[in-house]
């Protein structure tokens, strides 16, 4: 595919092209250098769980049954092995995760078998698959614009954008969502123009795909329907007919999920997160820096740049430069709309309002804290690029004192971005892995030891995700707590981490309020903080000799 337009000169469209090309070339990089170095946090593991075909409750159950395990010990449950097949991992999501459609989960699984199970291998597939999103986003604006710059400043803008990026390293199905919104959404507007029964077919495939792969993809197809509703005049037309057609077809080929799914719903409910009680004004604070990730996000915790150093005028600069990309992108929308046809403008509208504005509504009158987390507002962020590509693409190419202007910010966003990449690129952990700094440093701490035990009655995942970073003699000794289990088993109830053995050099990793207070009333070990959720057991006698 050739990169072709026109501007205002020749110069100026070589010089273009070669920042484009640039820009590209770095986005596919940024999602390959050191797809390792992060560290492995609880979700990844969870895939990683699902792909060996064994339950949480399994291996929950395993553990319970000896006084201690070694890292070792936990790789079966980590990699593909000869006594599960495809068949067990998909019944393990249906069994625990039922929120998570096999789509993805099948293609790894398929995937491991041939490149092995390391960290790499199963990043390298998320990072493979995200490539795909950039041809259809190309397909997607080609088809509302007809624009062919306007088509390739957004496959640069999602192709460098430090939020795709940091989920192209995810060993989740994130950047295969991202694709399916995109390759859905194109094909239903490529259905719309030509309106044959092919296109429609193909469509409905990818409504199913997309479904497979995350169940809110169920909300942009309502998206898509409203729009194809208010395009047709709200009347039966054979274009609205053909849609409700294969929007059914799609919705039939999931249902033997969607069964699942409702069958489930009570133990989703008791097992996706979101919930809280977050104030109002902290929600939208959250919701600008996060919108603004997509552009840049040098920082691995709080806002989107990290200076190195915090006082007053850093913060002002922060709260500056968001504002600035949350006025972009509204100004983007309005833009859009007073410049391009309602069949441009509306698609745009619907894919943002209709998949963002109820949930967070939701969270705005609950309290709830489910669109602090960026991947769920992924449809929405998606528009909102695409429209800001719409606008610089017209900026750049418009004869008029502006076009300088737009022609900086489009360099500004891009080296915004780049730098972005360079930074999370040398990253050990980032914020879009929850406990990944928390993991790293323990196994730094931990690693160091002659002989350490681990104690912990946490959560497994994060006890799988920490076991992919500490070395592979470490022994373990859990009642650990498990989040997708439906019943516990009673060895679990029952076992006791206590009492402590000797000779080893002992560590707390995420313990209960419950197990500190038993260890406190023993007063043969000082419990001694090293870093965030993890403790180590210092035996009092030693304490007295040093003193």
């Amino acid at each position: 595919m050739r990169i072709s337009f026109s501007l205002s000169s020749d110069k100026h469209s070589r010089i273009l092209r070669f920042i484009l090309v640039i820009v590209l070339v770095l986005g596919v990089s940024f999602r390959f250098i050191n797809i390792d170095k992060k560290a492995y946090w609880d979700d990844e593991a969870f895939t990683s769980l699902r792909i060996s075909g064994y339950t949480e409750a399994e291996l929950v159950e395993r553990v319970a049954s000896v006084d201690r395990i070694s890292v070792k010990d936990l790789d079966k449950y980590q990699n593909i092995n000869l006594n599960k097949g495809l068949n067990d991992t998909i019944n393990s999501l249906a069994l625990e995760d039922p929120q998570h459609p096999p789509a993805y989960y099948v293609i790894t699984w398929f995937w491991v078998q041939w490149f092995g199970n390391s960290v790499a291998a199963f990043r390298s597939l998320s990072a493979l698959l995200s490539l795909l999103a950039l041809p259809c986003i190309y397909w997607l604006c080609r088809e509302l614009f007809d624009s062919s710059l306007t088509a390739w400043i957004a496959v640069a803008l999602i192709g460098i954008s430090p939020f795709h990026v940091l989920y192209a390293q995810e060993a989740r199905e994130y950047s295969l969502w991202t694709v399916t919104i995109l390759l859905s959404s194109a094909s239903l507007l490529h259905a719309i123009r030509l309106n044959t029964k092919l296109k429609w077919g193909i469509y409905a495939a990818t409504v199913a795909l997309s479904l497979y792969t995350f169940p809110s993809s169920a909300i942009v197809t309502v998206a898509h329907g409203i729009y194809v509703i208010t395009i047709e005049g709200f009347r039966f037309s054979k274009r609205m007919i053909n849609y409700l057609l294969a929007s059914i077809a799609g919705f039939t080929v999931f249902s033997p999920w969607l069964v699942v799914i409702i069958t489930n719903l009570n133990h989703i409910n008791k097992t996706v997160g979101g919930q809280g009680n977050m104030p109002t004004l902290s929600l939208i604070k959250i919701w600008t820096f996060n919108l603004s990730r997509i552009f840049i996000d040098t920082n691995n915790e709080r806002a989107v740049i990290d200076f190195g150093f915090e006082n007053p005028l850093t913060y002002i600069i922060q709260i500056t430069l968001v504002a600035l990309l949350v006025i972009l992108s509204g100004y983007s929308l309005y833009f859009l709309c007073r410049k391009t046809y309602i069949q441009a403008w509306l698609f745009i509208l619907t894919l943002i309002l209709v998949t963002c504005l109820p949930i967070m509504l939701k969270d705005l009158i609950d309290g709830g804290a489910r669109t602090i987390i960026l991947r769920y507002l992924t449809p929405g962020y998606l528009g909102i690029q695409i429209s800001i590509a719409y606008l610089l693409a017209t900026g750049i190419t418009t004869i008029s004192r502006q076009q300088k202007l737009w022609q900086i910010i489009l360099c500004l966003l891009f080296s915004g971005a780049v730098y972005s990449g360079v930074i999370s690129s040398q990253a050990n952990y980032w914020w879009t892995k929850s406990h990944s700094d928390v993991n790293f440093y323990a196994a730094e701490f931990i690693n160091r030891a002659n002989r350490p035990l681990l104690i912990s009655d946490g959560s497994m995942g994060m006890i799988l995700g920490l076991s992919h970073q500490i070395n592979s003699h470490v022994q373990l000794q859990l009642k650990p707590y498990c989040h997708t289990c439906r019943v516990i088993s009673p060895a679990v109830l029952k076992k006791n981490l206590l009492p402590i053995p000797d000779g080893f050099d002992l560590f707390l990793v995420a313990p209960s309020h419950g197990l500190i207070k038993e260890i406190e009333k023993d007063a043969k070990y000082k419990i001694k903080p090293v870093s965030v959720e993890l403790w180590q057991l210092v035996p009092q006698g030693v304490i007295k000799n040093k003193k």
